[in-house]
C-alpha cells in the first residue's frame, strides 16, 4: 500500500539516516567525502528510499552499503524526523531519523568518508547539513532524558 504522504506528494523524497549507538551512548557520525552535496559536513549515515521499499528496508540496505555492517529493521526505533521547508527551491525532503544499538561486523567508511564515534554533546560542534542539525538536538534530548 502506497504511504499517504507519498500519495499526496509523489516528487516528496524520502531520506532516511540511522544514529548508531554503542553501549557508552556514543553515536557514529560520517564525514561525506569532498565533491559531493554537502562534502565536508557530518551527518547521520543513510540514504534515499528507493520505490517500492520501506524506510526500515532502506536503512538496512544503506547501511550495509555505507559502512559495510549488519543492521536488522527489527533493531531499528524511530526517534525523530526533519524537513525541508516548502519555501526552498529544492525538491521536498522528509529525513527519518532512526537509533539501533545492535549491528554485526565493524564500520567501514566509504571510499573518501570519514567515520568517527562521539558523545552526544559533542554533535553541537559539527558541521551538518541543515537537516541533519534538528535531528541531531533532538538525539541529544533523548539521550539526556536516558539517564
Amino acid at each position: 500500500m502506497e504511504s499517504p504522504v507519498m500519495a499526496a506528494n509523489p516528487t516528496l523524497l524520502i531520506v532516511v539516516a540511522l544514529a548508531l549507538l554503542d553501549g557508552a551512548d556514543r553515536v557514529l557520525m560520517q564525514r561525506r567525502p569532498e565533491g559531493r552535496a554537502h562534502g565536508g559536513l557530518w551527518e547521520f549515515p543513510g540514504g534515499k528510499v528507493e520505490p517500492g521499499e520501506g524506510p526500515d528496508s532502506a536503512l538496512v540496505r544503506e547501511i550495509a552499503e555505507e559502512l559495510s555492517i549488519t543492521i536488522e529493521a527489527a533493531d531499528l526505533v524511530p526517534l525523530t524526523f526533519a524537513a525541508n521547508s516548502e519555501q526552498e527551491s529544492t525538491r521536498p525532503l522528509v529525513l527519518l531519523l532512526y537509533t539501533c544499538r545492535c549491528w554485526e561486523g565493524v564500520p567501514v567508511p566509504e571510499p573518501g568518508a570519514e567515520l568517527q564515534w562521539l558523545n552526544a554533546e559533542a554533535l553541537s560542534a559539527l558541521s551538518m547539513p541543515p537537516l541533519d542539525v534538528p535531528l541531531a538536538a533532538a538525539l541529544q534530548r533523548n539521550l539526556k532524558n536516558r539517564h
